[in-house]
């Protein structure tokens, strides 16, 4: 059987509160190991030469919780660019985000855009985080993009189609993933991607998201190997 390509693959980091309260730490270890396991899926993805990498970081709905909680997300991630950064330039990995960032606190966009420009030239993949990222917000700010452009503009509006629509989402250069990957056991999409998981292949796993390693991730590509992708279709 010949292999199927894998261009792009999305994943919901599930399972860091959990993985913190089985081993009675606060629930911000669970997200600072999770944060250090970005490191072995990347590695993992290079080496399987998977272009994208998309990764649910953190989602508009996550703003609800506790304001000492999202401060201490916010920290984190401050942390995670400080740490990373280096990486993915040793790496050669690009870095890029989805979402309403410009409600992430001023600190991180900063250096959310610094390593974005740092990286911007750099070819071996692309890391793509999804910060306050919620998939229904994605479609809604695509539409207000659609119906400002048409105000500036001053034409009368096209037919709007599935292709031409694309362009209006936050990344429409970044090819639909191929498979989405889900930890900690949940069966759902949690808002994520709802507009481009549409012939996605799904693969959950029982494992916590630190305890998601190289091997975990290897295997959720074998088994997409064994899918029969129809799109609809029929062979």
């Amino acid at each position: 059987m010949n292999e199927k390509p894998i261009r792009h693959v999305a994943i919901i980091m599930d399972g860091n509160g959990r993985w913190a309260t089985q081993r009675n730490l606060p629930k911000i270890e669970g997200h600072r190991q999770g944060a250090n396991q970005v490191s072995v899926v990347l590695e993992a993805a290079k080496e399987a030469k998977i272009e994208f990498l998309t990764l649910y970081a953190f989602s508009t709905e996550n703003w609800k919780r506790s304001i000492e909680e999202v401060s201490a997300l916010m920290k984190l991630m401050e942390e995670f660019l400080d740490k990373k950064i280096p990486e993915l330039m040793e790496k050669q990995v690009r870095l890029r985000t989805i979402g309403r960032t410009d409600d992430l606190p001023l600190s991180v966009r900063k250096k959310l855009k610094k390593a974005i420009e740092d990286s911007a030239q750099n070819r071996a993949g692309t890391l793509n985080l999804a910060l306050s990222y919620g998939g229904r917000a994605e479609i809604v700010d695509g539409v207000n993009c659609y119906i400002q452009n048409i105000k500036k503009s001053g034409k009368n509006p096209s037919k709007l189609t599935e292709e031409s629509f694309r362009n209006y989402l936050y990344a429409p250069d970044i090819p639909d993933p191929d498979l989405l990957i889900r930890t900690s056991g949940e069966m759902r999409i949690s808002n994520f991607l709802l507009w481009q998981l549409a012939y996605t292949e799904f693969y959950v796993t029982d494992k916590l998201w630190p305890d998601f390693g190289k091997e975990d991730f290897f295997e959720a590509l074998a088994a997409f190997q064994r899918r029969e992708r129809r799109f609809g279709g029929r062979k």
